[in-house]
């Protein structure tokens, strides 16, 4: 059995994570052997080790170096930037996705790896805009994982919006205070409200620029008395702080749920899903899990959105509100008040692409070029 190994060191779990998870699954279907390094206290080393994949821990990339394979293997990690391991890659054949397209970031990472792997057309033309030879010509997408992240009883209980870094006294001191203010009152659990509602479903970092996409779309929200909004997901302090400030303006109409498990059963209690802006985006796995669930979803016309939104079939796309300040997205709520109703009988064919059995063929295709290139520089 050929072994693959992985390196995904983040402490939190993202939509990266998500991703390490599900390649890896896809892995084990094709009958590779996957080793994944993992930091020690991250939560996705416990949720690989319960799906039974061997993982091993490393807290920094300098403490993989040790931890190598001694003969030549393939080896993909989640990022390109692995400071002093990259050096120790050499002899292996190395292949890195990029979760997130080169748009305001540094690309000389992705001038390293044997093969650069790109999770959308969209982020394989950043990398290709950037002069980035070695990329994979296909997208590698993803899929609708909308198995329960932790345990939630079928509940939707409110927590806190705050991912507080605890690098940060500002952060350690708040988030002692927080649970303390959070014990004197009772727990709030979800109550779907009359009207439109709208949600986010996703981490809020910068990369989703949700405080600049709402400076402008709140005033067309507040003209709109029957959209309410509900926000699950958690953010650090200054994206939580900032996306509260543009959504000020709706007052009680808007509300926070913090992070959730249960993201299927978040789906199926909201109207629409809404995306972030485009530019810093590289998939959307959040949209995607909202199509597959059965749930509408609303985004910007832009790429990556194009991609993975089928207009008028599983969602809508709307010019950009820094184009024309809302009006498009106005005309949207407009449509969606009056009952606008999406064509489900040609989502099956778009969904398919996000599907398990196809992200398989592609892993399989994707290995079977790596497994080559190994070979040809062993």
């Amino acid at each position: 059995m050929n072994t693959c190994y992985q390196i995904n060191l983040m402490q939190g779990y993202g939509g990266g994570e998500v991703y390490t998870r599900f390649f890896t699954r896809a892995l084990h279907e094709l009958g590779w052997r996957p080793v994944v390094y993992v930091h020690p206290a991250g939560p996705l080393r416990r949720r690989l080790e319960e799906d039974g994949v061997e993982t091993i821990p490393a807290r920094s990339f300098a403490d993989v170096v040790p931890l190598l394979p001694q003969a030549s293997s393939i080896i993909i990690s989640h990022t390109p930037a692995l400071g002093s391991l990259t050096d120790s890659l050499a002899k292996h054949f190395w292949a890195s996705f990029a979760h997130m397209p080169l748009t305001g970031r540094n690309p000389e990472p992705f001038r390293k790896p044997d093969r650069v792997l790109g999770v959308s057309r969209y982020v394989i033309q950043t990398l290709r805009a950037a002069g980035i030879e070695r990329v994979w010509p296909e997208p590698m997408y993803g899929i609708a994982d909308l198995v329960p992240r932790g345990t939630s009883g079928g509940k939707i209980i409110r927590h806190s919006e705050y991912d507080w870094d605890t690098r940060k006294f500002r952060d350690r001191l708040l988030g002692w205070l927080e649970p303390l203010a959070g014990m004197m009152r009772s727990p709030e659990e979800y109550i779907a409200r009359p009207g439109l509602t709208l949600g986010i479903v996703s981490r809020l970092t910068p990369i989703k620029q949700f405080p600049a996409m709402f400076h402008r779309l709140a005033p067309v929200l507040l003209r709109h008395e029957a959209v309410n909004l509900e926000v699950f997901g958690n953010g650090g302090y200054r994206s939580v702080t900032d996306l509260k400030k543009a959504l000020a303006p709706l007052g009680r109409r808007v509300r926070f749920w913090g992070h959730q498990s249960d993201v299927a059963a978040i789906y199926r209690q909201l109207d629409c899903v809404m995306s972030g802006l485009p530019e810093k985006e590289a998939l959307g796995l959040n949209l995607i899990e909202a199509q597959a669930a059965g749930t509408a979803v609303v985004a910007v016309n832009a790429p990556p959105f194009t991609e993975t939104v089928k207009h008028g079939v599983t969602g809508w796309l709307y010019t950009d509100p820094r184009e024309d300040r809302g009006e498009d997205f106005e005309r949207l709520i407009r449509r969606l008040l009056d009952g606008a109703q999406l064509d489900h009988g040609r989502a099956e064919e778009h969904l398919q692409q996000f599907s398990q059995t196809a992200f398989r063929q592609r892993v399989h295709d994707l290995m079977q070029a790596l497994a080559s290139g190994r070979q040809k520089n062993a």
